[in-house]
């Protein structure tokens, strides 16, 4: 088919980088540029040679100069591609998430093919967050193709609600923003707060205030993991959010739960979270600082817990501090592996893409070199399917989830 796409030339870097399947072009890998080019619309890109590599996203106030949506050619960019899209990433969810399908993440960014844009479902909410020019210029029509998938397939949604609160909009030449959809038949006056119900626990989603869409999705079948290991143990959750550990820890059978945070925000949740499930006698809430709070528990003799779950906030958010990332999750790491009797269990985990997977294991090595004990690995796992990982897409694969045993 005719091409009538402005054309950019890409470095040989680039070149092999987009043959392997990764899907940004950087703003240093950029040898020519057509005047034709436009922020946020489709450009084709192309060796020096004139070979075509793909079609994507251009955005000359990005780091990112083109995210590529295509690598076919007969691919025409109208209503039907993205319906055609939208269904691949609907029918997926329904397969792989089952009886799940309806509090999961609907659309993840580049995984999905809409590189910048995430959807999470929390029963009839939508939430959004676009971060990429090319999908802020075609979000409604891409709102309007998802509810129509959704709801053909039987499914009740009330309303979308945009957390467009992100710096990372900025360096795309975006304003910040939230707010909720007006389209017609969805509703824009709810108070923010849905009920959900993940792995038998209710949970007041706050999607609106809460970190990031509200809720971390990823880590359900995780929660599943702990919530199996935990019986009639003592249970010690750090770093616990909105509760969603501990909760399990309780649902599982626990002795005893202690969920600890720093922000009194999250453990004011947490508990209203605990209380809408009976647990509110079985979980002790503590507001410390993880790094203070370790140190005085390993300190306790005899050990008062024989299981103590990490889940900590991402330590880096670039490669400048990754290093010291690698000294933060080695602390808490060794701290626990100290505080923990012989056989005693550690879950531990890493939210951050930057902290690949190899690092991960490595800083979990000397840790317990630090602590003096040897490590049983149970389970290495990562973010649940909703949230899939493209092979060649390194930065899809971000959760690292580890079960171990102190031996």
């Amino acid at each position: 088919m005719e091409r009538n796409y402005p054309k950019i030339l890409v470095t040989d870097k680039a070149a092999r980088s987009l043959r392997s399947g990764h899907p940004w072009v950087y703003a240093d890998e950029v040898l020519q540029a057509d005047a034709a080019c436009a922020n946020g619309q489709i450009v084709d890109v192309t060796t020096r040679s004139g070979h075509w590599l793909g079609a994507g996203f251009y955005n000359s106030a990005s780091k990112i100069r083109v995210r590529v949506l295509s690598r076919n050619a007969n691919d025409r960019f109208d209503e039907a591609f993205w319906t055609r899209r939208i269904q691949y990433a609907v029918d997926y969810r329904r397969t792989v998430m089952g009886q799940d399908f309806d509090n999961c993440r609907l659309i993840f960014g580049e995984s999905d093919g809409f590189p910048g844009l995430t959807v999470d479902r929390f029963g009839p909410i939508l939430v959004a967050q676009v971060l990429s020019l090319g999908m802020e210029l075609r979000k409604m029509q891409l709102f309007v193709l998802l509810l129509q998938a959704l709801r053909a397939g039987g499914e009740q949604i009330d309303a979308i609600y945009e957390r467009n609160d992100v710096k990372l909009r900025q360096k795309e030449g975006m304003e910040q923003g939230t707010g909720f959809v007006p389209l017609d038949g969805l509703q824009t006056d709810l108070d923010g707060h849905v009920t959900i119900r993940e792995n038998g626990i209710l949970y007041d989603v706050d999607y609106i205030h809460g970190q990031k869409t509200g809720f971390f999705l990823d880590q359900r079948f995780n929660r599943r993991e702990v919530a199996f290991l935990s019986k009639g143990k003592r249970v010690l959750d750090c770093c616990t959010h909105t509760g969603s550990f501990a909760l399990n820890a309780a649902m599982g059978g626990a002795e005893k739960v202690t969920a600890m945070d720093i922000s009194n925000d999250a453990l004011t949740t947490a508990k209203e979270n605990a209380f809408i499930n009976g647990f509110e006698k079985k979980i002790e809430f503590v507001q410390a600082d993880v790094f203070d709070y370790l140190p005085q528990v390993e300190s306790l003799k005899p050990a008062p817990y024989d299981f103590i779950i990490l889940d900590p906030p991402a330590f880096t958010k670039s490669r400048k501090t990754t290093l010291d990332a690698v000294r933060g999750y080695t602390e808490i790491n060794s701290r626990a592996m100290k505080a923990l009797p012989r056989g005693g269990y550690l879950a531990t985990c890493s939210c951050s893409h930057f902290m690949e997977e190899k690092m991960f294991v490595k800083m979990l090595k000397n840790a317990s070199e630090y602590a003096g004990v040897s490590l049983r690995l149970i389970k290495a796992c990562a973010q649940s399917p909703d949230h899939p990982e493209l092979m060649s897409v390194p930065e899809t694969k971000y959760l690292k989830f580890y079960l171990l045993q102190i031996t």
